[in-house]
């Protein structure tokens, strides 16, 4: 069943609605933020749940607002284009849009597209498509044709599809590009059209076909004021007249049992336009920007007819659910004719029939308490293939526990495929769960360990210290036979960089040479060459697995305060392997200028440094009674001792690039002769 709740109106400022309505209304980085862009020369930030306005951005007098302002949800900046042509970009500290950041393109835009999780894109009237990023690299850079002189945009989606962006644009005679779509027929029908999102011949044109999804939802003289958005899998709201002379409404319909849910009459006229964000529908009622909430059930046949009842009204007579078969009928004979044994055989079939069906997710929940692991992780992959419902992250945390209880009671059971499915669902956390990794790190599970360091977003430091000891502890071949995420981790052979560095004495290193050793008396303590020195410091002391291990524990929130007392319980031999292989990831970082590791997602500078300091201020007594970590102590001291020299050259640096910014300050203020000295340290 759905509602529309009281509507209400978002600010008592009127906006300049042109002919055809607003220019848009778009979603901010906030949920309860929107950016509201109207046909003239105004953009204003509206909280929905304080009905009021949180700023307003207006263009000079003479210009005008081309296409709808979008945020950019990666950098939370805002983007407007006027003049067909001229970029724009502030953010909530700007107050005049004419001082903030301005880029001239040299072709028209149609809209700018912005999405969570990927950068916006710029589409322009003729067709072509640039990303944000690579067009304000080159705003002047040449546009393509893509669309026919004859065509116009009339409309434009952009979403996510598989972790993919995809821009699907509408034209007067062509569709290009993919998903499903709700086009509204000349005879007021609403029809489905599926459009392939990898097409089997990519050459060759496709025809589209499309079905009935609605029947007559809207007069077909009045259907170019139509607006229609799809508010849920069962559900989609009109706005326009039902009926030739009726007046404009919103209408909620349910396309799954083609039955009208609710409506509301809008006196003041619509402009045609429908947004919909969250739980809230916007239009322009009149002259104001309105707000409508609303609310739809699971689609059920009782809730389409108005059936769904949550109460029994006092005084009516409740049928029985079930009925003795057994007990005569009718007359109080003891026997029934033919007929009779039909009637009550169709009646039983209904009877039946009418049984509520049970949830999915209670299915799952009984499924994990007696079947096998390979039949739950079978009925886990089904449910987590259906479509998400509002109660999705109450059915993983339930079905987790459940899990974890029964592995608590039957030591033989573990079903660590269904916990790594649930895992990557990105709901779950270790508050949620804290029995998931206590159970992980008994079975010495180190890939279910990795996965829950890089999901869990607020792991205890004993938990991370108790994943550190396993990692740092199990074999070489215990490894091997284990599948890890290898994300992180870069290729670390090098053999035409260890030639090199045998070759050579003396490589510097973005500052750091690691065979420079200004401590004379180093190198009378050691019995190794430099040239087997830096071989040694250039090689990785782990196999990559356990560096991708070791990875995910770099990139673990913590505390300082409360990580240290548990670093001590660590053995010294682990704690001068962990060392030496935060000091190979620094000397790979010193090989290029960016100071930056490849690979995908891999640990950053400051991340390694840190660790260094930790180790060492929570075990320096004891690493430094060990034999065999003295060459590690002296590489580091060497190491800090070059860092300490960068910083303080590039604080010099910055000192003179700040007299020059001075200097370039003053200019104006200057006479028209004068003698400059400037000193360079």
């Amino acid at each position: 069943m759905a509602a529309l709740e009281e509507e209400f109106a978002l600010s008592s400022i009127v906006l300049s609605a042109g002919p055809e309505g607003l220019l848009g209304v778009e979603q901010s980085d906030e949920t309860d933020q929107f950016l509201v862009t109207d046909s003239g020369r105004t953009v204003i930030l509206y909280k929905v749940s304080d009905h009021k306005p949180l700023g307003s951005w207006s263009v000079k007098q003479g210009q005008i607002i081309t296409c709808p302002a979008v945020c950019n949800f990666q950098t939370r900046e805002y983007i407007v284009v006027h003049d067909n042509k001229v970029l724009r970009i502030w953010n909530n500290e700007d107050v005049n849009l004419d001082k903030v950041f301005k880029a001239t393109l040299s072709a028209e835009v149609y809209r700018i597209l912005s999405v969570q999780g990927t950068e916006p894109l710029v589409l322009f009237k003729e067709g072509a498509v640039r990303g944000l990023e690579a067009l304000l690299a080159d705003p002047q850079q040449k546009i393509e044709t893509v669309i026919s002189d004859e065509e116009v945009i009339k409309w434009t989606k952009f979403f996510i599809v598989f972790r993919h962006p995809v821009l699907i644009f509408i034209t007067e005679k062509v569709i290009t590009n993919n998903k499903c779509f709700f086009p509204i027929g000349s005879d007021g029908c609403i029809y489905e059209t599926l459009i392939p999102i990898r097409p089997t011949d990519p050459e060759k044109n496709q025809s589209l076909v499309r079905s009935l999804l609605l029947k007559a939802v809207v007069s077909g003289n009045t259907r170019n004021g139509v607006a229609l958005t799809a508010l849920d899998q069962d559900h989609v709201a009109v706005l326009g007249s039902p009926l030739a002379a009726s007046k404009e409404c919103l209408s909620v319909w349910n396309i799954k049992f083609q039955t009208l849910q609710t409506s509301k009459e809008l006196p003041q006229g619509t402009s045609g336009q429908l947004w919909y964000y969250g739980e809230n529908l916007f239009m322009l009622h009149g002259k104001s920007l309105t707000v409508i909430p609303y609310k739809c059930e699971v689609s059920s046949l009782a809730g389409a007819l108005g059936k769904l009842k949550h109460g029994q009204d006092p005084g009516t007579h409740v049928m029985p659910r079930f009925v003795n078969w057994e007990t005569p009928q009718g007359c109080g004979l003891g026997f029934q004719n033919s007929e009779q044994s039909r009637r009550i055989l169709r009646r039983r079939k209904i009877q039946v029939s009418l049984q509520p069906e049970v949830p999915p997710s209670k299915q799952l929940l009984s499924t994990i308490m007696e079947d096998s692991e390979k039949h739950i992780e079978v009925e886990v992959r089904k449910f987590l293939a259906l479509k998400r419902t509002p109660d999705f992250h109450t059915v993983i945390g339930d079905t987790v526990t459940g899990l974890l209880e029964r592995c608590k009671a039957e030591p033989s059971f573990y079903p660590r495929n269904c916990l790594m499915q649930l895992i990557q669902t990105h709901v779950l956390s270790y508050s949620l769960c804290p029995d998931l990794m206590e159970i992980a790190l008994i079975k010495k599970d180190v890939q279910l360990l990795q996965l829950c360091l890089q999901q869990f977003p607020d792991v205890p430091e004993s938990v991370t210290c108790a994943c550190l000891k396993i990692f740092l502890s199990i074999g070489d071949d215990s490894l091997q036979e284990t599948d890890v995420s290898m994300e992180s981790v870069f290729d670390y052979s090098n053999s035409v960089h260890d030639e090199k560095m045998e070759e050579q004495t003396e490589i510097l290193q973005n500052g750091f040479n690691p065979e420079e050793d200004k401590c004379n008396n180093c190198d009378q303590e050691l019995n190794k060459k430099p040239q087997d020195e830096t071989k040694e410091s250039t090689s990785c002391p782990v196999v990559p697995k356990r560096a991708a291990l070791l990875n995910a524990i770099l990139h673990s929130a913590y505390s300082e305060t409360f990580l240290l007392p548990h670093l001590k319980d660590i053995p010294a031999q682990h704690i001068t392997l962990f060392l030496k292989y935060l000091y190979f990831l620094y000397l790979k970082c010193s090989e290029n200028a960016t100071m930056t590791l490849p690979g995908i997602h891999p640990p950053t500078l400051n991340q390694i440094m840190d660790w260094i300091c930790l180790l060492l201020d929570a075990n320096f007594t004891v690493v430094v009674m060990m034999p065999e970590a003295k060459r590690l102590l002296i590489n580091l001291y060497k190491l800090v001792k070059s860092q300490i020299s960068v910083y303080s050259e590039l604080n010099k640096i910055e000192v003179s690039f700040r007299e020059l910014q001075k200097l370039n300050q003053e200019k104006n203020n200057r006479a028209l002769y004068s003698i400059e000295v400037l000193e360079l340290f």
